[in-house]
């Protein structure tokens, strides 16, 4: 099997439910069954870098959503893109989809629009709409060109953040604002000592935790260094670990249970994952104000909005590392569960389908619905 036939799990073809006469059935009656969804995800799905994805799939499972995943490798390549799109096409006919879902856009989300005529959805997750400061202006442009030409053709369209929708140059009416959802039995706090224990951290030390991810630069590092070192003039050491792309997504709960507190400076974001499982770990927060990040902090304490000032970042961070007190977010992050975020996506889906009044590969109308 090649590379690109492997991104498609090898299930049997599912055909639509069809009544006593062999025709196929109304999209009422079929809403009544498992909604299949086509979620096609950039990437290769085997690092940690949309491991958030793999579990919100999982999630829509539980709430009997037939979900079938497909993986877009490489968005910079022609050959390859002309390749997915060809197997795209061969999986719409096999699979059946109700509903075809990009989990983000620019290349992702444009494939998507030329392949099917399910009705489509659209997640923009923050570098589509946003300039992402870590490509060349022109391929900024480029991508943020083809997510506001995929809204055009999207049923319905999910930005993570008000931020996000407000960028939006056409489709607003669309739109709703829904954050990805956080595994709430994953990410939940526990002993700070246990967890210093099992990465022999010493307790006493004070630890200021940064995701960077694979590109420290656009999440802030600089800023974060500074501020930690003038931190330092008012707590003594401080150490600052740094989350990079190479850590396994399952130990991240360990190093937010084990640290004193979170410090984010993104240039640019959506929703922040690691915000939100900071606050279900109840590890306090000091971030700049980006993406939604200031919605999702207010009424968490200790935390705090700053700056992107290294001398007001690192007072904020001195002033959590000297009273080292564990934060409330979880209580404030309880509403994004992965669980609760699965229920509201059945619900849009089943929604766009009876505005669309159409199913994949059929032409029937809808009638009303109670």
């Amino acid at each position: 099997m090649s590379q690109l036939e492997s991104v498609v799990p090898q299930t049997p073809d599912v055909t639509p439910a069809s009544d006593a006469a062999g025709a196929t059935a109304p999209i009422h009656a079929q809403l009544e069954s498992a909604i299949r969804v086509l979620a096609i995800i950039p990437g290769t799905g085997k690092d940690a870098s949309f491991m958030f994805l793999k579990r919100q799939m999982q999630s829509l499972e539980r709430v009997g959503v037939e979900v079938r995943e497909i993986y877009v490798h490489s968005r910079t390549s022609p050959l390859y893109l002309f390749r997915m799109r060809k197997l795209l096409t061969k999986e719409i006919s096999n699979f059946r989809p109700h509903v075809i879902h990009s989990q983000y856009g620019t290349v992702t989300s444009l494939l998507c629009c030329t392949v099917g005529s399910a009705p489509l959805v659209i997640t923009f997750r923050g570098s589509d709409l946003n300039r992402h400061m870590s490509v060349t202006w022109l391929r900024g442009q480029l991508s943020i060109l083809f997510s506001q030409v995929s809204a055009l053709r999207a049923s319905q369209i999910i930005c993570v953040s008000r931020q996000l929708l407000d960028r939006l140059w056409w489709g607003r009416h669309k739109s709703i604002v829904l954050p990805t959802g956080v595994n709430l039995d994953s990410f939940c706090p526990t002993s700070v000592a246990e967890a210093r224990a099992s990465l022999n951290w010493d307790l006493t030390e004070r630890i200021v935790l940064f995701c960077g991810g694979t590109e420290p630069d656009a999440k802030g590092l600089n800023l974060v260094q500074a501020a930690v070192r003038c931190a330092e003039t008012a707590v003594g050491n401080v150490r600052l670990f740094v989350l990079d792309g190479s850590f396994p997504a399952d130990t991240v709960p360990l190093y937010l249970n084990a640290a004193d507190c979170l410090a984010f400076a993104s240039l640019n974001e959506g929703s922040p994952n690691i915000v939100k499982e900071a606050l279900a770990c109840n590890l306090p927060i000091v971030s700049v104000d980006v993406g939604d990040v200031r919605e999702r902090l207010e009424g968490v304490s200790p935390s705090q909005i700053v700056h992107r000032d290294s001398r007001e970042f690192g007072v904020a961070l001195a002033e959590i590392l000297q009273t080292r007190k564990r934060s409330n977010g979880r209580e404030k992050v309880r509403e994004f569960s992965e669980d609760a975020t699965a229920v509201r996506l059945l619900s849009l889906y089943r929604n766009t389908l009876r505005h669309d009044h159409t199913l994949s590969g059929t032409t029937e109308k809808a009638s009303r619905f109670p």
